[in-house]
């Protein structure tokens, strides 16, 4: 490196060389300032609530809380021991299989075929036939009505342990929704958003069948990026007919050879592949942890890149508004602080968090009270909160030219359907209040309402309070599927998940608040978790808890009575 950019560490800090016992990095400077200092390694912070450091508080201007409470010692080795069970007996059923006792249902080669190179790993399939396939009957339920508040699950059958299923021609009705994303009830049939949505189908019809850059691009599209720069307060925005493709075909046109992309631990799939195949250089911090971040920005800029030393031509920070399956909330503050400090880019990946935070509903910028200028790159997706489909990238007119040439998206993909523009236009206007109504609060006080709930009743949550995603802890693999068959014959639908999504000990199930649920069906669906939570042995939290309400009911309606 030079001397200036060891110096100024491309942000104007001087750096001395070291004394008094401090570490010096390889090449004998230390910063002279750092806005995170803490020595120690970092923990996820158990048994108790992960709060801003006191040296950080003036970056935020409201409580920031976090629960990660810990998990019980004899839970844990449970936890390990059903698992190794499970793995015992796989072993003696692939025994059993190879030797024709048992049929078997797996993919594999024929036995002509056993000399050429294996087109099946059979050791990478051990989960999904011995594990997986025990609770698949938790996933990839058919439903045959509107995602609302309510739906309707068609009923199923398997004869052969749930490697195939029949459907009985049975419907589930009124089965209330606490799985799907759809934050502020727009995922409807009836209404302003559906009725617009129809008479653009009657104009447009349903499909483009062209790409944006050919003879796809119409004013409705036009409409659309228009009004999302407004709602973000940016200067440009460009929309995408696929959320996924949205991260995984952008990031490769932002970065590349030369390129270092500093990741959340926790971040989605898209990210994650859209990272990959940029051949960016990627290094990972903890979730959500600043000392972590630091680090590793510290190091990119004092070392360079490996063996060359030469300065990283562009540093790209990747994170999430909302972590889906950890209800935390990113630390945008001490993010933007450092990214600030140490001349980085960011990209904030508002899927889940754009619509369901913030005062205006417009994300987490919004809930920080922050400058959308600070965030370089604004992604979102129009799946969960606007009840539609596709993504958006929102930020400087010169982001957005270059993406609108550069980003395979934007070249190669079909235009979005103009129906779907018109629903995220509608469900747009409405939050921002320009069609004359307004959303209210219901989304925070429905998720504030459950969660106290759900903690007075002694289960184990994670996440930020402020989180319509709300991961409740089961722990054991047995569980996992128990727990999502009981709360469905109580015509509640829920989201399980296990191993490999989650750590090995940490299987959870996870409800998402919407403001379409009323205060009766939360009040339903936290008498029925209560419920399989007794059965279930579910209520892990040893914090004191305070005197439940009677039968789980609501302040109005126990003041009506």
């Amino acid at each position: 490196m030079t001397e200036s950019s060891a110096n100024k560490l491309l942000n104007g800090d001087v750096c001395r060389r070291t004394s008094s016992g401090r570490k010096a990095s390889k090449n004998g400077f230390v910063k002279n300032h750092c806005l995170f200092q803490e020595p120690q390694k970092y923990r996820r912070p158990r048994g108790k609530n992960q709060d801003v450091p006191l040296s950080n508080c003036s970056l935020y201007k409201k409580p920031f809380l976090e629960y990660y409470e810990e998990t019980p010692l004899l839970v844990a080795v449970l936890t390990y021991m059903g698992y190794g069970i499970l793995t015992i007996f796989g072993y003696l059923r692939d025994f059993l299989r190879h030797w024709n006792i048992e049929k078997c249902h797996v993919a594999r080669e024929r036995e002509e075929q056993k000399d050429f190179v294996p087109l099946y790993q059979d050791f990478e399939n051990f989960y999904t036939r011995n594990l997986y396939m025990r609770i698949r009957d938790n996933w990839n339920r058919p439903i045959c009505s509107v995602p609302g508040a309510k739906m309707d699950v068609m009923e199923r059958v398997s004869h052969d342990y749930n490697w195939t299923f029949e459907h009985t021609g049975k419907v589930v009705k009124d089965v209330i929704n606490m799985g799907s994303y759809n934050y502020l009830g727009f995922a409807e049939n009836t209404g302003a958003c559906a009725d617009a949505a129809v008479e653009c189908t009657k104009k447009y019809g349903a499909g483009v069948s062209s790409t944006r850059s050919e003879i796809g691009n119409l004013d409705i599209h036009e409409e659309l990026e228009q009004l999302v720069a407004r709602f973000l307060g940016v200067e440009s925005s460009m929309a995408f007919g696929m959320g996924f493709a949205t991260n995984s075909m952008n990031i490769p046109a932002l970065t590349g050879k030369g390129c270092l992309i500093l990741s959340d631990e926790l971040n989605h799939a898209s990210l994650v592949l859209g990272a990959r195949l940029s051949g960016s250089t990627i290094r990972v911090f903890k979730h959500n942890n600043m000392q972590s971040l630091e680090k590793l920005l510290r190091d990119a800029i004092v070392n360079g890149q490996p063996r060359t030393h030469r300065p990283w031509k562009k540093i790209l920070i990747l994170v999430e508004g909302i972590y889906s399956m950890e209800g935390s909330i990113v630390r945008l503050p001490e993010v933007i602080a450092l990214k600030k400090r140490y001349k980085a880019y960011l990209y904030l990946d508002e899927a889940h968090s754009i619509g369901a935070l913030g005062p205006n509903g417009r994300g987490v910028v919004d809930y920080f009270g922050l400058d959308p200028k600070d965030v370089d790159i604004m992604m979102g997706t129009f799946t969960k909160s606007f009840g539609a489909a596709g993504g958006y990238i929102g930020g400087k007119k010169e982001l957005i030219d270059y993406l609108r040439w550069h980003s395979h998206s934007a070249l190669y993909a079909t235009s979005m359907s103009p129906p779907v523009a018109q629903q995220i236009i509608t469900s747009m206007k409405i939050i921002m209040g320009e069609d004359g109504t307004t959303l209210g609060s219901q989304l925070s006080e429905n998720t504030t309402y459950f969660r106290r709930k759900l903690h007075e009743m002694g289960f184990i949550l994670y996440g930020n309070d402020d989180s319509p995603v709300v991961p409740l802890m089961l722990y054991m693999p047995a569980k996992i599927g128990a727990f999502g068959r009981e709360m469905l014959k109580r015509n509640i639908g829920t989201v399980v998940v296990g191993f490999p999504a989650t750590p090995i000990i940490e299987s959870r199930a996870r409800f998402c608040v919407s403001a379409a649920h009323t205060r009766e069906m939360l009040d339903t669906a936290l008498q029925a978790i209560s419920e399989v939570g007794d059965l279930l042995q579910l209520k892990y939290s040893r914090h004191e808890q305070p005197l439940p309400s009677l039968a789980w009911m609501s302040e109005e309606s126990l003041l009506q009575d």
